[in-house]
């Protein structure tokens, strides 16, 4: 069997494929590399493939779906992404192919949340600017230890964000549409809901995935809501924020900060306003990039395909195309 990856993923974790090929199974490594070409003989056709982290900054995208839809007897696709929402992917699947998705960068966008919370309710920046004037100078702060948090989406990225909130001691309240009934939060409330716990919440993260239904979800009427002093953190998508109604709020006192590492159109304009505003915390959409994604991406991977071989059940197969768009490791093509 033909397994196609990139050079640099093969290279990277040499030594999990060096395991798979001790065990006999009888593969076969097609390496792509950096400029496309493909590293194998050439009449070789992989059955599978691990579509990596980084064919998704190198510009293989379309190459690597390219190899993967000529080979006739493709069968399987791990990703290294949660979001399916690649045209390669349905292709794929509607040619018989199993794809499986990943949740790689949900612990790096959890960390990434509390950190920058923390940063706000510490007011960090005063220290920093304290620090370059050679100043010793004292401020009290606000502490994360019985905050109350609301996470609206509690798939793996809001899941693991509330574990690490309440680790601080804080109250989280998650929101999901169907809950599986073992979240780790303190309460769980429905998306209809959502109106009447803002004003009680000093921290609201958006971790749900753009959908009709969350498009423009903080609006005016939602902002108008919430607990003056709250922060708002957008680790999901641009559209789920009306951007022109986020700036009204936040040249108000209701507002201490919006943390912004997605929006409405990526790179985000050189012009916005959003770049300049003293509430707005900034970041290119690198919330998940961790480099420990790489490691569990790679266990993953292997994993998937002893299972695979085994006839056991894969885990993370997507089942149907819904756009699970929330984890993709970075917006496409930048890093």
């Amino acid at each position: 069997m033909f397994a196609l990856m990139t050079e640099k993923a093969y290279g990277q974790h040499r030594s999990h494929f060096d395991a798979l090929d001790q065990e006999g199974h009888g593969l076969q490594w097609l390496r792509l590399a950096d400029d496309g070409q493909l590293d194998g003989p050439p009449d070789a056709h992989p059955e599978v493939g691990w579509l990596s982290s980084d064919v998704f900054f190198g510009g293989l995208v379309e190459r690597f779906f390219e190899i993967a839809e000529s080979a006739p007897d493709f069968r399987w696709l791990q990703s290294a992404a949660a979001g399916v929402d690649l045209d390669g992917y349905e292709r794929l699947m509607d040619r018989g192919a199993r794809i499986c998705n990943a949740h790689l960068t949900a612990i790096p966008i959890a960390e990434y949340v509390l950190r920058a919370v923390l940063d706000v309710f510490q007011d960090a920046g005063r220290w920093r600017a304290a620090q370059a004037d050679g100043r010793w100078k004292h401020h009290n702060f606000r502490e994360v230890w019985r905050s109350r948090w609301l996470i609206i989406g509690l798939g793996a990225i809001g899941a693991e964000t509330a574990r690490r909130a309440r680790a601080f001691e804080a109250h989280v309240t998650g929101v999901r549409r169907r809950p599986s009934g073992d979240e780790p939060v303190d309460a769980m409330i429905a998306p209809d809901d959502v109106p009447g716990a803002l004003p009680e919440a000093d921290v609201v993260v958006l971790a749900a995935p753009a959908t009709p239904d969350t498009e423009k979800l903080v609006d005016d009427a939602f902002l108008s809501a919430l607990k003056p002093g709250s922060v708002l953190v957008n680790i999901a998508r641009g559209k789920l924020i009306d951007d022109e109604a986020l700036l009204r709020a936040l040249d108000g006192d209701r507002l201490a900060a919006a943390v912004l590492d997605v929006f409405n159109t990526e790179p985000l304009e050189r012009d916005h306003p959003y770049w300049t505003h003293p509430k707005v915390v900034l970041t290119p959409h690198s919330s998940g990039g961790g480099i420990g994604r790489w490691e569990r991406g790679a266990e993953l991977f292997c994993d998937n395909l002893r299972r695979l071989l085994a006839g056991e059940p894969l885990v993370n197969e997507v089942t149907t195309m819904e756009l699970l768009t929330t984890d993709l490791p970075f917006a496409l093509g930048q890093q």
